[in-house]
């Protein structure tokens, strides 16, 4: 004896609106909650909130989604960061050791650009059999586009280059190093909740 389809609709109608419930229960303010909860536990948590923050109605309460939000505001600021570092390197007048200074740090950023965008690319293989492999990957790529980023903010030591453009690069840096620093941190979390 089966299930009538009347009662399979009856069946399928009450699921939806259980899931409609359980949805409409994410507010905005717990998808803050959890951001805020999510940051507490990194190096930067500060930066963390304000910079994720903004995209709580995207994340919602998903840690995947929150470290590939962090990722992609981490990749962002090392983009906007390079053609920061870009322009000042065509900057007239600039001695030539500044010169080699900004453009091994573009070069630096660049590969960490590479890493950032493999791992974001990477993060939906996070799923059954392969999540050990996928977790891996990003976890390395995260991890070599923060060495990259510190190598570049370690070409700034010192007194060979001009102060002013050490202060100006190296502020930049600091922060997007501080930006994937807490992205590895929310993925290494996914790796501890697995």
């Amino acid at each position: 004896m089966g299930i009538s389809n009347s009662k399979k609709t009856l069946i399928l109608f009450q699921l939806i609106l259980q899931l409609t419930l359980i949805h409409s229960a994410i507010t905005p303010q717990s998808s803050t909650e959890f951001i805020k909860s999510s940051c507490s536990s990194t190096t930067y948590p500060r930066l963390c909130f304000s910079s994720l923050s903004v995209h709580a109605n995207a994340i919602q309460t998903s840690p995947r989604l929150l470290a590939t939000a962090a990722l992609s505001v981490s990749l962002s600021s090392v983009k906007s960061t390079a053609t920061q570092i870009l322009k000042l390197s065509h900057s007239h007048g600039l001695p030539s050791r500044d010169v080699s200074a900004l453009d091994d740090c573009l070069e630096e950023l660049s590969d960490s650009v590479d890493s950032l965008a493999a791992s974001i690319s990477e993060m939906p293989k996070l799923r059954g059999t392969n999540f050990d492999l996928a977790m891996s990957n990003v976890q390395t790529w995260v991890s070599a586009a923060l060495t990259d980023e510190t190598t570049c903010s370690e070409g700034f030591q010192g007194k060979t280059v001009n102060g002013g453009v050490k202060g100006a690069v190296r502020t930049k840096i600091v922060n997007i190093a501080q930006l994937t620093s807490n992205a590895l941190s929310l993925i290494n979390r996914i790796a501890d909740l697995h």
